[in-house]
């Protein structure tokens, strides 16, 4: 019988229900040509991936996006399969038993390290764990910060790494009025964090952050936004590289950085000092085995064969006073058994998101990689809509040339029934929906957005309640 018909449907596993599931969704069931169902699978019993457990809770207007991925979820042609995890409840070898297509979408939940002494210290922490905390993922809620430091340190000059420190510098009362999970609300309510150190090992012209972000630092009510002003004035190559281009954003990026040079210590309760062209080199512990300094590296800027400005040690040598650090320096993704993998990369194997033998390079046929997990961590959330279209684009040319799984159950009564046997706890879409109606009535008792359920327990509990 002739797939991608209303008899005969092509039928679509994305695994990840974040922003890049969504919108490989979308793209998957807007194209006029073939007429395809897609069942969508989470770990989580919630979908939105990162918009839910990685926007920072003062970043409500990103999150508004959601509105967008509800409407694709609401499609009659749209199943939501939640707390139905890969490689535990089902196998890819179950998926190509029920599915024609198989789409990886599950994006880069693991750190990178900084490959330094003291790394494994008492209070060298990542930045991901502290995101999730306070953004209430499940599997993050139960853990402890020692906020009971004065000095903190985040590695890295990217928008996560502006998130932290912003998070830890940010009023109680502005917490509260952001839907940042309760746990963490109350431990940053009694936190002693006086000063926050955000480390770039490169200049003001090569930081990740964007100009919203940066700005909002200056706008910190209880804060003094510093930076060290021979640090955030550029070098010779970087000026040479900024006047010679046309990249406006750049060019505001430094002018809001350098905007912060007049800056000096007041009398608000905490300061958060912006540093550039330095690296950690060592974490240095007490006899306790916890952190009690950072040394760092003066860096200076040179220019590769290509064009690109990296930094280089020098001799130069410092050492600051912290009692925690956090490095966000970077994602990787997680393998999942049976699908092929770029370990050095941190991806999955693929050719621009068809999913091909790490060493033959050879095509695996009806398996296809989107977002983070198919190019690295790199973007916002909007960059992943472009690269999900340009997947499904492979996905429908290859459909088209008849290079499809021939999965032995495909339909969707069969596949329901499965998921069924293997996890009878799922969660469809409409659970889902009542758990968001109820997150937002007790945020409205609250006088905040949401109250979020932060373990799975409870999750299941209220769905009970609610039948």
């Amino acid at each position: 019988m002739t797939i991608g018909t209303t008899e005969n449907p092509l039928r679509v596993a994305i695994i990840g229900a974040g922003p890049t599931g969504f919108y490989t969704a979308d793209a998957l069931l807007k194209n006029k040509e073939v007429v395809v169902e897609v069942d969508m699978f989470d770990r989580l019993p919630t979908p939105y991936g990162l918009v839910r457990d990685g926007v920072a809770p003062d970043h409500q207007k990103i999150k508004s996006v959601t509105k967008a991925y509800d409407r694709t979820a609401k499609k009659d042609e749209f199943r939501f399969f939640g707390y139905v995890e890969l490689g535990k409840d089902v196998s890819v070898a179950d998926l190509r038993n029920y599915y024609h297509q198989i789409i990886y979408t599950y994006g880069a939940s693991s750190d990178r390290k900084l490959g330094i002494p003291g790394e494994d210290l008492i209070g060298s922490r990542t930045a991901t764990e502290f995101v999730a905390w306070y953004n209430g993922h499940p599997d993050y809620r139960d853990y402890e910060f020692d906020l009971s430091q004065e000095s903190v340190a985040v590695i890295g000059v990217g928008n996560v790494a502006i998130d932290v420190a912003r998070i830890l510098c940010r009023t109680h009362e502005a917490l509260v009025e952001t839907d940042i999970a309760e746990h963490a609300l109350e431990a940053l309510k009694n936190s002693k964090v006086k000063n926050v150190y955000v480390i770039g090992r490169r200049g003001p012209a090569q930081a990740a952050f964007t100009n919203t972000e940066v700005r909002e630092l200056g706008e910190l009510v209880a804060t003094d936004a510093l930076v060290v002003p021979e640090e955030a004035e550029l070098d010779a190559l970087s000026q040479q590289l900024l006047d010679e281009g046309n990249d406006h954003r750049t060019k505001k990026k430094v002018e809001i950085i350098q905007s912060f040079i007049p800056n000096t210590r007041t009398d608000k309760p905490k300061a958060l000092t912006i540093r550039f062209l330095v690296s950690p080199v060592e974490l240095i512990g007490d006899e306790k085995g916890q952190i009690k300094a950072m040394r760092l590296v003066k860096n200076e800027l040179y220019q590769t064969d290509d064009g690109t400005l990296r930094p280089r040690a020098t001799e130069q040598f410092e050492t600051v006073s912290v009692g925690l650090v956090f490095r966000s320096v970077g994602y990787r993704g997680l393998p999942v058994e049976g699908v092929p993998f770029n370990d050095s990369w941190g991806i999955i194997s693929n050719d621009e998101g068809r999913v091909v033998d790490y060493e033959t390079k050879a095509v695996v046929t009806g398996e296809y990689a989107a977002g983070w997990i198919k190019r690295g961590p790199s973007g916002i959330i909007g960059t992943n809509k472009p690269d999900a279209v340009a997947t499904v684009k492979l996905m429908l040319a290859d459909f088209a040339a008849g290079q499809t799984l021939t999965p032995a159950h495909p339909t969707a009564p069969e596949a329901e029934a499965f998921i069924k046997q293997q996890q009878p706890q799922y969660f469809t879409y409409e659970d889902w929906l009542k758990l968001d109606e109820a997150e937002l009535a007790k945020g409205k008792e609250q006088g905040r957005p949401r109250v979020k359920f932060t373990n799975i327990e409870d999750m299941l509990t209220a769905r009970e309640a609610q039948k």
